[in-house]
């Protein structure tokens, strides 16, 4: 039974509008996608913009030209091992692979420089680039780096090389990571988007607090209180000794 309608059609009509605002959010009316996509990819693309860290990375790697390494890398598949070869070779490295190992003798700073060249391609979602440079799909190139860096990092802290480790670290988890997952995607800068940014951030918390309260008024229309709804009380009892 309705104790005060009122408060009970209140947030009945809000409800219903919440539950309108959600079927045109899931709607496709934002350029061929639904709200949650729009979003998504706007997000993507300005948190993009800001995941672009190869310049101060090649400033990292210049302290590591000239510095000689002789590493083995242990790559997943015989295949991979041959084409993660080719970048070693690209970056002037001498290259012996046997099975799916590869024997690596050349200069860190001018390996790294290499993966970052490859990365800076991809974050421009310039595929071809790596592709005619390699002869085979960009993204795959872009995970052999991965793989073969992380199995470097370990074998120069083996070698107690750990500087050098962490400048590799970082080169793969500043540059190589953010331009595989970021390809096909444009970046765009939080100043250019400003408005709808504003937008969308004050949208979801009046949204979220708009359906509080309609069930806040529903409940309250219908006569019901805290205690009704959890006639429980929870009393904490402390033992003094």
């Amino acid at each position: 039974m309705v104790a005060d309608k009122l408060k009970f059609y209140t947030g009945l009509g809000m409800l219903a509008l919440f539950i309108i605002m959600m079927a045109v959010i899931f709607s496709p009316i934002f350029s061929g996608q639904n709200g949650l996509q729009y979003l998504d990819e706007l997000y993507n693309s300005l948190s993009k913009g800001s995941a672009y860290f190869i310049p101060d990375l090649r400033e990292d790697i210049s302290d590591y030209i000239g510095t000689s390494i002789d590493v083995s890398i242990e790559m997943k598949t015989v295949e991979q091992a041959e084409q993660t070869a080719l970048l070693y070779q690209e970056a002037g490295a001498d290259v012996v692979t046997s099975e799916a190992e590869i024997e690596v003798n050349g200069d860190l700073g001018q390996i790294l420089g290499t993966s970052l060249d490859d990365a800076d391609s991809m974050y421009y979602n310039d595929a071809e680039t790596i592709e005619d440079k390699y002869g085979y799909d960009a993204r795959q190139v872009l995970y052999n780096w991965w793989v073969s860096l992380e199995e470097m990092n370990n074998a120069l802290e083996d070698d107690d090389m750990f500087a050098g480790a962490k400048v590799v670290t970082s080169v793969n988890q500043k540059g190589i990571e953010p331009a595989y997952n970021y390809y096909g995607i444009e970046a765009e800068s939080v100043s250019h988007r400003i408005g709808i940014v504003i937008f969308s951030l004050a949208f979801y918390v009046i949204y979220t607090i708009w359906y509080g309260f309609a069930l806040m008024y529903l409940v309250e229309g219908l006569g019901l209180k805290i205690r009704q709804m959890f006639p429980f009380r929870f009393v904490a009892r402390v033992k003094l000794s």
